[in-house]
């Protein structure tokens, strides 16, 4: 989504000429969903004049009631006209929330990212660019037009018609998102039936962390056009891979990726290897953030492509982190761990803490793995020094609060409003009696 520029009275001028009756005041919660407060165009200038207030403890993770007064300051670079709607139009905006007294509130996930790549810029470093590569499953719909898990196809990877009858669907997402900006670099099926994956040009981090939830939202507004239900659920199926949003990710100074050295013989410099360093190490603490549901640590098992531990390689597939064969201004780390599931703001700004953790004290990069991690016993890769990442939501909440670097990115206010929530929902799952345990055990004994 290459925002253009926009004033005032830019949006004026569009709103008025494009018939523009509605805007959305978008912002995300906590838990990396999008909330919007609806205005029409009458009020457009007091939002505009960063006027509008909202119930800030309505919000999951916000405050609490005696504290609710928030404003939203809308990004005007974010302004779109909805291209599904026609007739009486809507537009929105993204928004940041701040305080009464003009303060950015601690607890935006926007503003958190921005606190992150404010350290970077101090450092030296001018922009964090990300390729995003979220995955998603498409589910057919009741006659009361409620999801199933019935799948819309039996296509595998890169497959086309008849075998994927999601293609009409994807083509019209496709069209969409350019209609709205998008660059759309690729679209195919993915390795499971009914899973699929629309790749977007790399962007700096916030707007790369918008580009995601915008991206969500029009897959869910065209599935349902189609009669379908799309999900980014990490695993909804047993037995088929779950769904990613592997995360490409690079440094700038300038026009310079500094992640680029030709003289090294991968062409990696010393500031990407210690960037990787500091990822790998803070990996199991990010856990939590970047993997954050209970069905997350579902994905993260052998066998479904998804990676389980903790290393790095520049010619395979099984390791966390991965460095793809571009060089020069395309050199770049892709850390695979995360999933759709996940606040991207708050992933992008855990995963840069810990790579500017590696940075500044200079993070030795442990060796390469080149083999098949998932073949390896447990005492190859102990020996080796590969660590997994958690196997649950708890074993990653008790991580994350023993990083200094991670508490630190999320700041005190957003990590104790994450934390509870996070430990509120291990708590219903863990005390739940689920249906394997009765198919299990109720006959048994």
């Amino acid at each position: 989504m290459n925002y253009t520029s926009y004033t005032k009275e830019d949006i004026r001028r569009i709103a008025k000429e494009q018939n523009v009756r509605f805007i959305r005041l978008q912002f995300t919660d906590l838990l990396g969903t999008i909330k919007n407060v609806e205005i029409p165009f009458s009020q457009l200038e007091k939002a505009l004049d960063n006027k509008m207030m909202f119930d800030g403890s309505s919000i999951e993770g916000y405050v609490r009631i005696e504290e609710s007064d928030m404003y939203l300051y809308p990004d005007l670079d974010t302004w779109v006209v909805f291209p599904w709607v026609t007739q009486d139009r809507v537009a929105r905006l993204i928004c940041d929330i701040y305080m009464p007294d003009g303060t950015p509130f601690a607890g935006d996930p926007r503003g958190i990212l921005k606190r992150a790549l404010k350290e970077a810029a101090e450092l030296g470093y001018t922009a964090m660019n990300v390729g995003p590569e979220p995955e998603f499953f498409l589910f057919k719909t009741d006659e009361r037009g409620e999801p199933t898990t019935e799948l819309n196809d039996q296509g595998g990877y890169f497959d086309l018609a008849p075998m994927d009858m999601g293609e009409n669907c994807r083509r019209e997402i496709v069209l969409t998102l350019e209609e709205m900006g998008f660059e759309i670099e690729a679209s195919h099926h993915e390795v499971a039936p009914g899973q699929h994956e629309i790749d977007f040009k790399y962007a700096d981090a916030i707007k790369a962390a918008d580009q995601i939830q915008t991206f969500k939202l029009v897959v869910k507004t065209i599935a349902r056009e189609h009669g379908l239900h799309a999900s980014f659920m990490p695993k909804p199926l047993f037995g088929v891979n779950g769904s990613g949003m592997h995360c490409h990710q690079s440094l700038f100074n300038g026009n310079t990726n500094v992640f680029y050295d030709e003289k090294d013989k991968l062409g990696l410099s010393a500031v990407a290897r210690h960037y990787m360093a500091g990822i790998l190490l803070h990996a199991r603490a990010m856990a939590a953030i970047t993997n954050p549901t209970i069905n997350s640590y579902k994905r993260l098992v052998p066998g479904y492509e998804a990676p389980c531990y903790v290393a790095w390689s520049a010619s395979n597939r099984s390791p966390m982190i991965r460095i793809p064969a571009s060089r020069g201004l395309s050199t770049r780390v892709e850390v695979r761990n995360p999933d759709p599931a996940a606040n991207p703001y708050l992933a992008l700004a855990v995963m840069l803490k810990a790579g500017l953790d590696g940075i500044k004290n200079k993070l030795p990069l442990p060796a390469p793995t080149d083999r098949n991690i998932y073949i390896m016993t447990e005492e190859e890769r102990q020996d080796e020094g590969i660590p997994s990442l958690p196997l649950d939501l708890k074993e990653a909440l008790d991580e994350m609060l023993r990083s200094d670097i991670i508490c630190d990115a999320l700041g005190d206010h957003a990590l104790a409003h994450f934390y509870e929530l996070k430990e509120i929902e291990w708590d219903m799952y863990r005390t739940q009696v689920h249906q394997w345990e009765r198919d299990q055990y109720l006959t048994l004994y």
